[in-house]
């Protein structure tokens, strides 16, 4: 009777590990998944009780708190291959939807107004600080290099090429790629985004996702490399800038840039003083010399004559 219970038990083993292998997210490295029930796999973003939607992208606000999360815990669900990026990180507050809150704050209370990239764009203030709405990024640049060993490629081939990557890795409809413009080793990319349905993927998500694979930090599962083909030829990104459009100007003061303007003038006028000085100096060695050697030819002149 017992060998016949180890057999039932391994079957049952067996048919049980593929269905909780299967319960991950593809969308979310970083997203805890359970089973629930039968064929129901559940998945949420670690240290937060938000669910994910892994048929899609997670919200950058939600991602990036995640990030935020401490590293002894993040040991505890994060894949050993998962790599921390911090720069321009902070632990910022989100709505239920995962948008960025239109004020977010630190730790000190210094806050701050973004948009719905969460990118700063007021200048920093107390926590009296006021911010009547979130301004939606509107355009996102996209500019990045290949590596120069790369050939150039035919532009219809390179913007057929990335829009399929995009539209297929990041859920991004072409009609947000506004334009696609080569000047090899330079690739610009422009998405345009004014408003969004609700069943649309945010150009701000879209732009997190690929700075992330682009800096293999991917949020993807680890079998799921970023890799970018123009017939047949590999596309190797080397850089990568973004640069985000608000449908309304940034609101920072003028006080840094008269600072810099300022700045700039005080070290003009000191070198054009230093100059001035220096000048002067050489005139009056110049001017010494000669009047002692005008004075010593005066005197060979009036002195007596031997003979």
């Amino acid at each position: 009777m017992e060998p016949l219970f180890g057999v039932v038990l391994g079957l049952m083993l067996a048919v049980a590990s593929p269905a909780h292998d299967s319960c991950t997210c593809a969308t979310n490295k970083w997203a805890v998944c359970a089973q629930d029930g039968p064929g129901n796999c559940t998945c949420r973003l670690a240290g937060s009780d938000h669910p994910v939607d892994c048929s899609t992208l997670t919200s950058k606000c939600f991602l990036m708190k995640a990030e935020m999360i401490p590293l002894k815990e993040k040991r505890l669900w994060r894949p050993p291959q998962a790599v921390s990026d911090s720069d321009g990180i902070y632990n910022p507050d989100c709505e239920d939807s995962g948008v960025f809150k239109a004020r977010q704050c630190n730790q000190s209370s210094t806050c701050w107004c973004v948009n719905t990239a969460g990118v700063r764009r007021t200048e920093k203030g107390g926590s009296s600080l006021s911010c009547s709405e979130l301004v939606r990024t509107r355009w996102i640049y996209l500019e990045l290099t290949h590596k120069r060993s790369s050939s150039a490629f035919a532009v219809p081939d390179l913007a057929k090429a990335l829009t399929q990557l995009f539209e297929s890795r990041y859920k991004l409809r072409p009609k947000y790629i506004a334009a696609i413009k080569y000047d090899p080793p330079l690739i610009q990319i422009r998405l345009d985004q004014n408003k969004k349905p609700r069943w649309d993927v945010d150009i701000a998500d879209v732009a997190y996702y690929f700075e992330k694979d682009v800096n293999n930090d991917s949020v993807f599962p680890s079998n799921s490399k970023l890799t970018v083909s123009v017939n047949g030829d590999a596309l190797a990104i080397e850089k990568l800038g973004i640069y985000y459009v608000d449908e309304k100007p940034p609101e920072f003061s003028m006080r840094q840039l008269a600072a810099g303007i300022a700045a700039v003038v005080t070290v003009v006028l000191l070198t054009a003083g230093i100059g001035i000085a220096v000048l002067l100096i050489l005139r009056w060695l110049r001017t010494r010399t000669y009047r002692k050697f005008e004075c010593k030819e005066m005197k060979e002149i009036k002195a007596p004559s031997l003979e």
